[in-house]
């Protein structure tokens, strides 16, 4: 457990926080690139770690992230007018650029340069891997993007959406890595093979079916799996070995990514790999941008159209992005179902994922909580990201953010012998031992 005070600082991630200092040191998803169809569009409201914003496209296809308010004496700009690469101040008519640089002051006069002393706050921008990036840390210490294999494939390979959680980012974070899960809030509690399987086949999202029943079956079995935690420079690896019909060991293996990214531990070679990025809205809600991709080849629009509608980590959304099972609706939990084929009663696995997560409370307490032996990862989690915050007080900045490359890393599971330690399982698995593939995509490690 932690000590209130402790907690307060793993979960704050305002400005001026220590937490919240470490996030603003890394690039963060600010909306996706799809909430701003149009070139001289409206500009959209958003809100990230506390920070009220406008994201605008501009004229020349650019997207700027600046503060709502214009300097001249207040007015939001929400009501302005997006034109001619710019957003004017409709009050004045005040106008400013992408990089918040004054470039029409329509109310002094032409030969003033009173202009060029007026700035709009804003945050470097980076479209990429159909979202939109926002950094807002300090520009001189401005790192590369963090080289996430769902940015490195060709778009048609990728599936991307986002969805609003109501907690806070790190309690949901922390329900993705802890794999020990899946023995129980996943679970479909039947006999029936035959229905088993199809409900699989509904809510899995892997591609092939071989095996895919009695990795089910291993991880329902075996409560208890042994957990074996490595670190590399982008954050650490997560791996549960669990017990099969054989003395081989089912390894589920996990990727947590600093400082709010996480990969799901299900793929095996040839299937859709998935993973996730938390951003805190403020200390007690986030979004969660969720992601689907395949190496070598496109996802098929039967794939599209399953994910738009809530498969696997994906959930069904309202046209806001809000879960359409949701806390406010007790996420349309069915008693009945939960007595027969679903452990919780809850459909979909992102809305299972949210309905606990939520139910811990805005901000869990984790000073009354009391850990076990499969809550390794989430304790190595902990120490890592909080040692980086305090470091980072001291002046020392973040490693991970200085290793972009060492993002393009992979999760997933496999078979292999008891006798093997991880590092061999993850050779076996990815040919390398951090499950790094960046150099398929021609990236120096």
């Amino acid at each position: 457990m932690l000590s209130p005070a402790d907690n307060a600082f793993l979960t704050q991630s305002s400005p001026g926080t220590p937490m919240g200092d470490l996030l603003r040191r890394f690039w963060m998803p600010a909306l996706l690139s799809e909430e701003l169809p149009e070139r001289d569009g409206p500009p959209k409201k958003i809100r990230v770690m506390g920070e009220d914003l406008l994201a605008f496209r501009q004229t020349d296809g650019r997207v700027g992230i600046v503060e709502p308010h214009c300097p001249h004496r207040g007015a939001n700009l929400y009501f302005g007018r997006n034109e001619d690469c710019g957003l004017r101040c409709a009050f004045h008519g005040w106008k400013f650029d992408i990089d918040g640089n004054c470039v029409d002051l329509p109310t002094s006069p032409p030969e003033s340069t009173y202009k060029n002393t007026i700035r709009l706050l804003s945050y470097p921008v980076r479209e990429w891997a159909d979202m939109v990036w926002v950094y807002m840390g300090p520009r001189e210490h401005m790192p590369e993007l963090p080289q996430l294999e769902l940015g490195l494939v060709p778009a048609g390979h990728r599936f991307v959406s986002k969805k609003w959680q109501d907690c806070n980012w790190v309690q949901s974070l922390e329900g993705a890595i802890d794999t020990a899960h899946f023995s129980f809030l996943h679970a479909i509690p039947t006999k029936d093979e035959a229905t088993r399987l199809d409900i699989l086949r509904k809510t899995s999202a892997i591609g092939q079916e071989g095996g895919l029943a009695d990795r089910s079956r291993w991880v329902t079995e075996d409560p208890r799996p042994k957990f074996r935690i490595q670190s590399h420079d982008a954050g650490l690896v997560i791996a549960a070995g669990r017990k099969t019909d054989t003395t081989d060991l089912y390894w589920r293996i996990a990727q947590y990514l600093a400082p709010n990214h996480a990969l799901v531990p299900v793929a095996f070679p040839g299937e859709v790999y998935h993973g996730q990025t938390w951003v805190p809205v403020d200390d007690t809600s986030c979004w969660i941008y969720t992601y689907s991709w395949v190496p070598d080849r496109p996802l098929t629009n039967a794939e599209r159209a399953k994910y738009a509608s809530g498969l696997s980590l994906h959930a069904e959304i309202d046209e806001h992005y809000v879960p359409k099972r949701n806390m406010r609706n007790d996420y349309m939990i069915d008693r009945e179902l939960q007595k027969t084929l679903s452990y919780t009663g809850i459909s979909g696995v992102s809305d299972q994922d949210a309905a606990i997560q939520d139910s811990q409370g805005p901000v869990q307490d984790r000073t009354r909580e009391h850990l076990g032996p499969t809550d390794v990862g989430i304790v190595e989690f902990r120490k890592l990201v909080m040692a980086a915050a305090r470091a980072l007080q001291q002046g020392q900045p973040p490693r991970a953010a200085a290793s972009p490359s060492g993002y393009a890393v992979r999760a997933g599971g496999w078979i292999a012998g008891p006798e093997k330690d991880l590092a061999t399982v993850m050779v076996e698995r990815f040919g390398h031992r951090d499950g790094y593939v960046g150099a398929e995509y021609g990236l120096a490690e």
